[in-house]
């Protein structure tokens, strides 16, 4: 299961009516590879701080890559640290990555410059769709923070009992990476509020002359 490639998916192809900033994309898509990389065997968690593991080829390359960039030697690397350092442009790389594969987005706001006119990857289309239709709790909260809202449900609950199944994420390791992801994108978006009010100040500075 490849949880950051069927994040990106949604974000681009489903999501396709809906404002999705990059920034949030790309802290989420990252926290998406930690738990793709958890579930290869190729990092452990010690609390917040990301072990990595001996490296072995996932089979995808972004993952891969992702490996590789892993902080080897100690105290090593918080996931808040990760998020913010491995983040940083990830969205354009799982766009360019997408297009080579032949799964184009359709009508979102992200563009494939330098992507060919491939035919659609049908299957890795239907896993993500199914995964996100279902409300699959890890997919669910990762597209949340990344500001990917879900379809109105038809009334009925998930099989947990929970309105959207994200309650369902108890255990210690998603508890961790989720409140990292929540605090980075809080970060990002006080950030983006602190520059707005700069330059409307700027702004008024100006016309006062």
């Amino acid at each position: 299961m490849n949880t950051a490639r069927d994040l990106a998916i949604v974000a681009l192809d489903l999501a396709q009516d809906q404002r999705v900033e990059q920034g949030e994309l790309s802290l989420a898509l990252a926290a998406a590879e930690v738990f793709d990389l958890l579930d290869a065997g190729a990092l452990t968690l010690a609390e917040d701080r990301i072990t990595p593991n001996a490296q072995a080829p996932t089979g995808d390359r972004l993952l891969d890559e992702a490996a590789t960039a892993l902080v080897r030697q100690e105290p090593y690397e918080s996931v808040e640290d990760w998020l913010w350092r491995r983040g940083r442009g990830l969205s354009a790389a799982y766009v360019a990555d997408l297009g080579q594969a032949g799964t184009r987005p359709r009508g979102s706001r992200f563009s494939l410059r330098a992507a060919p006119a491939a035919p659609v990857d049908a299957a890795a289309r239907q896993r993500a769709e199914e995964r996100w239709r279902a409300h699959e709790p890890l997919l669910t909260a990762l597209g949340t923070a990344a500001g990917v809202g879900l379809e109105e449900k038809d009334g009925t609950e998930d099989a947990d009992g929970t309105e959207d199944g994200s309650e369902a994420l108890t255990d210690d390791t998603a508890a961790t990476v989720l409140a990292a992801l929540g605090n980075a994108v809080m970060e990002l978006e006080a950030v983006r509020q602190r520059r707005a009010i700069e330059d409307a100040a700027f702004d008024n500075v100006w016309r006062g002359f």
